[in-house]
């Protein structure tokens, strides 16, 4: 039973970006007794009877294996995470004040399940006879398309996505794109992760401040629209760069530069040439929002225009 516990605040812990950082991070340290302590003053009784939070080595442990499923580039890796990590969120949602991690993680988990499907498709998937597969824009595609087709509004779409799209119109961006809204915070304006990234679209401090945000008093990442704004920027910019709205995707949530350098390394000039040298978050990343827009949007990705 403990290890549930353990898995549930290593996940919290566990991001992309967290592999780039030092062993001695302060990010680290302090996100793990932000962690303990609202596990000593919020955990329901019930919780506290079943688990014990981990040691600072435990901790360790398991944020390592989370950290390298996600910026790895191995889908077996982060799949083998999908059986524990649905309870383990279910269990973080007993803790009161945890729902901006967990909106956050509720995204990753969703990776994790997606990677499991990958790794081992049912059969019922395999085409029959002489009919062709459906033509997959990037890879697993139709994959994430199966998973969110019927899959209902998050609870604040509704009330969110007009605003979000009024501030992409207005920033020459198309509209179907605020949807990465969903696969970045679950629609939580508050959303964060635990080395710092924070609002609907997941904008780290630096980006954030490079995009005219602050961050600190007030921190104008849980604002909507200027969130809206920023991130709008941030595809401009990327598009400017990548040219590809895949790619650009692929940037966003791996980072520019190692996008970049993928694409060197590889002599190549699309996601779907560079995918399996990406991290696996990231291989399940792109597919996901493309499916998202097509389906809430009813836009594949290729006929989405650059930006005005």
């Amino acid at each position: 039973m403990r290890s549930l516990y353990v898995t549930v605040f290593a996940l919290v812990l566990a991001t992309r970006a967290l592999s780039q950082a030092p062993a001695t991070n302060p990010e680290r340290d302090e996100f793990y007794r932000f962690a303990r302590d609202l596990f000593e003053q919020a955990a329901p009784p019930e919780v506290r009877l079943l688990y014990q939070f981990p040691a600072r080595d435990e901790w360790d442990f398991h944020v390592s294996r989370l950290e390298r499923a996600l910026t790895g580039g191995s889908l077996p890796e982060l799949a083998a995470l999908a059986t524990e990590a649905r309870p383990a969120l279910a269990t973080l949602r007993l803790v009161p004040g945890a729902d901006e991690v967990a909106d956050w993680l509720e995204q990753r988990v969703d990776a994790m399940e997606a990677a499991a499907q990958a790794v081992t498709p049912p059969k019922s998937l395999t085409p029959k006879g002489p009919r062709a597969p459906a033509v997959q824009p990037v890879p697993h595609y139709n994959l994430w398309l199966g998973r969110v087709r019927g899959r209902p509004l998050p609870e604040r779409a509704s009330q969110l996505m007009p605003r979000l799209q009024a501030v992409f119109r207005a920033e020459g961006i198309p509209a179907e794109l605020a949807w990465i809204a969903e696969a970045e915070s679950s629609f939580n304006p508050s959303a964060r992760s635990p080395v710092g990234a924070r609002g609907l679209f997941q904008l780290m401090p630096a980006t954030a401040r490079s995009l005219g945000l602050s961050t600190f008093l007030p921190d104008q990442r849980t604002d909507p629209e200027r969130s809206a704004r920023a991130a709008a920027s941030y595809l401009r910019t990327l598009h400017g760069r990548f040219r590809n709205w895949a790619l650009v995707l692929a940037a966003y949530n791996a980072g520019e530069g190692r996008v970049g350098r993928t694409l060197q390394d590889r002599r190549a000039d699309t996601f779907t040439a560079i995918a399996d040298f990406l991290p696996a978050e990231t291989r399940m990343y792109v597919p996901k929002v493309c499916a998202l827009i097509a389906t809430r949007a009813g836009v594949t990705l290729d006929r989405i225009p650059p930006p005005r």
